[in-house]
C-alpha cells in the first residue's frame, strides 16, 4: 500500500504546475509515475507541459497499449500503471481501486478547489483511502502556497 496519499486541493496553483512540481521530486528519487488522467485534451495538455521548459524536463510518454508503456519514468493514460510505477497521479476526476495500491509509495489526487463535483469526489476519496488504512494529507494553496491542512496516520483497515 502507499505510504500516503496525498490530496491536492488546487485553488490558486494551476493543475500543470502542481502536477510538475509533485513529478519532478518523485523522478528525482528514481520513482516511476502514472499519471492516470481519463480527459484526452487534458492528457495531451500534460503531455506537452512535461516537455517545457526544456531546463526541467520530464522523460515520460503517452500510454498506447503498446510495448513502450513499460519503458516510461512518466506515463499518461486513463488506464492502468504498466509502467512499474510507485507513484500513481489522479487528475480530471480520475478514480483509484485497491487493485492500484501494491507497490505504490504514493497516490497523489489533484482536485480543483472551484468544481464543486471535484470537491465531493475527493472526500469521498479520502474517505476510501482512509477507510483502507492509508495514512492520508491534505494539501492547499488557499493562501497562496501549499499548506498541510489535515493528516491522519495509517491505520488498520475498517
Amino acid at each position: 500500500m502507499p505510504a500516503v496519499a496525498m490530496f491536492y486541493h488546487l485553488i490558486h496553483a494551476g493543475l500543470t504546475d502542481t502536477a510538475q512540481m509533485l513529478l519532478a521530486r518523485a523522478t528525482g528519487q528514481g520513482w516511476r509515475v502514472m499519471i492516470r488522467c481519463p480527459d484526452p485534451g487534458l492528457a495531451h495538455r500534460l503531455d506537452e507541459m512535461l516537455w517545457l521548459p526544456e531546463d526541467s524536463f520530464l522523460p515520460h510518454g503517452r500510454a498506447t497499449g503498446g510495448p513502450e508503456d513499460c519503458r516510461q519514468p512518466v506515463l499518461i493514460g486513463p488506464g492502468a500503471a504498466v509502467n512499474g510505477a510507485r507513484g500513481l497521479m489522479l487528475v480530471a476526476g480520475a478514480e483509484f481501486t485497491p487493485a492500484d495500491l501494491p507497490g505504490l509509495d504514493r497516490l497523489w489526487i489533484l482536485f480543483d478547489g472551484g468544481d464543486a463535483e471535484a470537491v465531493n469526489r475527493a472526500r469521498a476519496q479520502w474517505s476510501l483511502a482512509t477507510g483502507m488504512g492509508l495514512a492520508a494529507q491534505y494539501w492547499s494553496d488557499e493562501a497562496g502556497a501549499w499548506v498541510k491542512k489535515s493528516e491522519r496516520p495509517a491505520t488498520q483497515p475498517a
